[in-house]
């Protein structure tokens, strides 16, 4: 049915009526600030605010960046894993490339709203960020978390699904975050190398680490190689163990043996097994027992720290000697009390799934309170090449498996001791096999020819 012109309002009718009801809105709001006390204006707005919350069908999780001053990993997991698996849903994000990083690093911005789906049931995402006043820490310096530090933007992540889906976003969602996060960081991790710097901000400095050994480059006695990888599994996988048995969840290795036998290559391929950070940790720059202490706080979770040649690093004497308080006295940096409280005093629980490695050239120099169990719980010899040792050599430098000089290679490492360094040398002299072999045999049938003297004398 067609309405008639007279039942039709003219233009000038509808802005006479807006004007009229914008008016009378702005009289009421007058009136209501004037007449109505804050404190009834704030009740009111309180209640219809948690009558709206009551009628909503949807709940909204807060996740702060910060706790204190306590980084949320629940915060640090959500950014990770929007940043790898959500990206592609928002049409604007962050992306950055840390000078030592390999990869791109991608985070969703500011305000962007990311859908993700778990289980069929929606869940929304969106970066919230907030100016502070202060952005100076008590201390003066900018941007230190630990000496009261406000933070000059303050973020949260705000996580929003319907309220019948509640027990599912807490018991399940959150948890594959945060697990999903995890495999994620691992999964691009690059392993760093960590060395004592007093010079800097903190205690350590670090690089990448580019060290290509592997457990399958390593020639050393296969039994031993399945012992440590076995080792090293039992140990990863056990931390609800190591917390019901009531011990630190670390564990400590003494690698042993002449020079050149592949100890530090050994630390590098355990290091690219699990992804762990490498702490090279040099006694001889340490202050005191109580840097000691700072250097073990400041290394990371999933970390390798390594004492090189432990027996050489400092004089520590025997605690049962006459002698210990005028050592301490002549002026040592650090006790033998203090690194043995180190390695498995209280100190050494301030973190979780670390490995302590030490190596000598000489286990027989060393104390043996620190050779017991729980400070280094598996001690490895690591020896002069044998021939399966050789056979992984010649695979890494020549590419080669087999060849009819290596029956004569095998009969000569059953007489003269050889290092795998001293073997890799030579095979590194030509890319030819046949001559570098050659050169090999030559450099054997030397050492054997070799005074049992002299031999001896090299070796040490």
């Amino acid at each position: 049915m067609w309405s008639s012109p007279e039942t039709v309002p003219s233009a000038k009718t509808i802005i006479s009526v807006a004007a009229s009801l914008t008016a009378s809105a702005v009289l009421l709001r007058s009136v209501t600030e004037n007449l109505i006390p804050d404190a009834v204006q704030e009740l009111f707005i309180t209640r219809v605010h948690k009558l709206y919350t009551r009628l909503s069908p949807h709940v909204t999780v807060v996740v702060d960046e910060f706790d204190g001053l306590t980084a949320n990993q629940l915060f640090e997991s959500a950014t990770i894993y929007l940043g790898a698996t959500q990206y592609a849903s928002t049409d604007r994000i962050k992306v950055k490339k840390l000078e030592k990083e390999k990869q791109l690093a991608v985070a969703i911005d500011i305000n962007q709203e990311m859908e993700d789906s778990f289980k069929g049931v929606k869940f929304s995402w969106v970066l919230v960020s907030s100016r502070n006043g202060s952005s100076f820490s008590s201390s003066g310096r900018r941007g230190d978390h630990s000496s009261g530090f406000a933070q000059k933007e303050i973020r949260h992540y705000e996580l929003s699904f319907r309220k019948k889906h509640r027990e599912l976003a807490l018991d399940s969602y959150l948890p594959y975050v945060l697990e999903k996060a995890k495999w994620l960081k691992e999964e691009r991790k690059s392993v760093k190398l960590h060395t004592v710097d007093y010079n800097g901000s903190d205690y350590w400095s670090w690089i990448n680490l580019d060290h290509p050994a592997t457990f399958e480059t390593m020639a050393m006695d296969p039994d031993m190689k399945k012992t440590l990888i076995d080792d090293l599994h039992r140990f990863i996988s056990r931390k609800e163990y190591y917390r019901r048995v009531g011990k630190a969840w670390k564990r400590g290795y003494l690698l042993y043996g002449p020079p050149g036998t592949g100890k530090s290559s050994l630390v590098a391929a355990m290091a690219n097994y699990l992804k762990f950070d490498i702490y090279d940790l040099d006694l001889k720059e340490v202050q005191c027992d109580s840097d000691l202490r700072r250097l073990l706080i400041g290394t990371g979770n999933r970390s390798i720290l390594v004492i090189e040649d432990i027996d050489c690093s400092v004089e520590l004497q025997n605690r049962n000697s006459d002698n210990e308080f005028k050592h301490v006295e002549d002026g040592d940096k650090i006790t033998l009390s203090g690194l043995l409280n180190f390695i498995d005093g209280l100190w050494s629980s301030c973190g979780d799934e670390r490995i302590v490695v030490f190596t000598t050239n000489h286990k027989d120099r060393l104390d043996p309170a620190l050779l017991r169990p729980g400070r280094m719980d598996l001690h490895l010899h690591l020896s002069y090449c044998d021939f399966n040792g050789f056979k992984i050599l010649a695979n890494n430098y020549l590419q080669i498996k087999k060849h009819t000089l290596f029956g004569e290679i095998e009969k000569l490492l059953e007489k003269v001791r050889a290092t795998p360094a001293e073997i890799g040398g030579e095979l590194m002299k030509n890319d030819n096999a046949e001559v570098s072999l050659q050169g090999l045999i030559n450099f054997l049938q030397s050492k054997e020819e070799q005074s049992p003297g002299e031999e001896s004398l090299e070796s040490v």
